[in-house]
């Protein structure tokens, strides 16, 4: 049986960058709200709940919810203005979806042009009811993308205060590299988790820890995969980690997030819930520290081999 979590239980921020934007060490992600069936009031009480455990920094994208989620939130905005100066506001855009909420896309597509990075905040400001994002990032990298284009357009946001920082997203090492020494970034948002170890090898961390910037991690319990996975080696990694749990006293996913923010280049997991009670589970695991045998027993776990 696992502890109880303490009552007073709140979230450490964190500089995603040296002098630069700090988030909150676990970011609320809103992807799935529209699922939530949450009616505004209980919208603006989920927020407040959020900010009560130190989780002040929410996940958007203008393409999330078939582009509702984004409207969603600020109607809980508009509804209680008091809670925009409590919290970071973070968007994505550059995908074009196929969807009838905007009947003129043909063919999902990618867009970083210049125009299409304004019009896409432009309109993320009127659905949040805000007047700027903290933090905006190019949701994937576009075979047809121009980097001084992007960095220019970047800087005209910011110029004109709509846009504070900037990142990418699901960037590799060299890419995102290419637009830094353009533009400083503050983040690329990556999926890791441990049945997804692919940017702790592919130099995706390794760059990042080099240049003093922490990555985003979207999915960190894999979607729920953790949890259903049925196939031998999602299995035994469950034991481990719910071994580990069992012994620390503490739940199950606190574990999961506690291994993902001890790497060095201090990644900050993203949540994809409605229940505060999950998001609480997540903001304990900023709290624990697992021995370096328990971490690499949840890495051979995840790998099915022992490190060489």
């Amino acid at each position: 049986m696992t502890a109880a979590l303490p009552s007073d239980l709140t979230c450490p921020r964190i500089a995603t960058r040296a002098n630069g934007l700090e988030l909150s060490r676990v970011v609320a992600g809103m992807w799935r709200m529209s699922d939530w069936g949450m009616p505004v009031e209980q919208r603006v009480r989920f927020i407040e709940q959020c900010i009560d455990l130190g989780v002040t920094s929410f996940d958007h994208a203008d393409i999330y919810g078939a582009y509702s989620i984004e409207g969603l939130f600020g109607e809980a905005l508009r509804a209680q203005p008091s809670l925009r100066d409590r919290i970071e506001l973070v968007s994505k855009c550059g995908i074009k979806l196929v969807t009838p909420n905007r009947p003129q896309h043909s063919i999902q597509h990618y867009d970083t042009t210049a125009a299409h990075i304004t019009a896409s905040v432009e309109e993320s400001l009127r659905q949040l009811h805000t007047d700027r994002l903290d933090l905006l990032l190019i949701h994937r990298p576009d075979p047809l993308m121009d980097f001084d284009e992007i960095a220019d357009a970047f800087s005209r946001l910011r110029q004109d205060g709509k846009v504070l920082h900037f990142g990418v997203s699901n960037f590799s090492r060299h890419q995102f590299e290419c637009l830094d020494r353009r533009i400083a970034l503050a983040t690329n948002q990556v999926e890791f988790s441990p049945l997804h170890l692919a940017p702790m090898f592919d130099e995706t961390f390794d760059g990042l820890q080099d240049r003093g910037v922490a990555p985003m991690i979207w999915s960190p319990l894999a979607g729920g995969r953790l949890f259903t996975a049925t196939d031998a080696n999602a299995e035994n990694l469950r034991l481990v980690i719910k071994d580990i749990a069992d012994r620390m006293r503490v739940p199950f996913a606190s574990v999961v997030f506690a291994w993902i923010m001890q790497l060095p280049c201090r990644p900050i997991p993203l949540t994809g819930t409605g229940r505060i009670e999950a998001i609480a589970v997540a903001v304990a695991g900023s709290r624990i520290t697992l021995s370096r045998p328990d971490w690499f027993r949840i890495l051979r776990a995840a790998r099915g081999h022992e490190v060489a």
